[in-house]
């Protein structure tokens, strides 16, 4: 089954985590309505990059203290399919309910659609 995915890492304060949990919460219920095949928002455990690597995303996003790092994707069909829930996720109501200003900074956050080469 071909698959795509969109993927965030998202530096954030840690006294943040709550607020952005339900923002997060909601924004599950919302994907998911419009036919997302799942959502996942992952916050970092293991801080330390494995020996073979010398970057790990505390690195790679320039961390700073009392930060962490939240890793969310989101599975759709396919690129198509991807685009079609995205567009409807942005007609909600409810996306209209979200807060304004994000509990992390835009300016650091990092996007990007990919298409699944290997899956299983």
């Amino acid at each position: 089954m071909a698959t795509y995915v969109d993927g965030f890492v998202i530096p954030i304060p840690k006294k943040n985590l709550a607020v952005y949990k339900r923002m997060a919460t909601k924004g599950r219920k919302i994907w998911m309505k419009y036919g997302a095949l799942q959502y996942f928002e992952c916050v970092m455990d293991d801080l330390d990059p494995h020996p073979a690597f010398d970057t790990g995303f505390p690195k790679g996003i320039r961390l700073k203290p009392g930060e962490t790092v939240l890793f969310s994707f989101i599975i759709f069909k396919s690129r198509a399919h991807r685009d079609a829930v995205n567009a409807q996720v942005m007609k909600d109501p409810s996306m209209q309910k979200m807060p304004k200003s994000m509990p992390f900074d835009m300016k650091r956050f990092l996007y990007s659609g990919f298409k699944v080469i290997v899956e299983g």
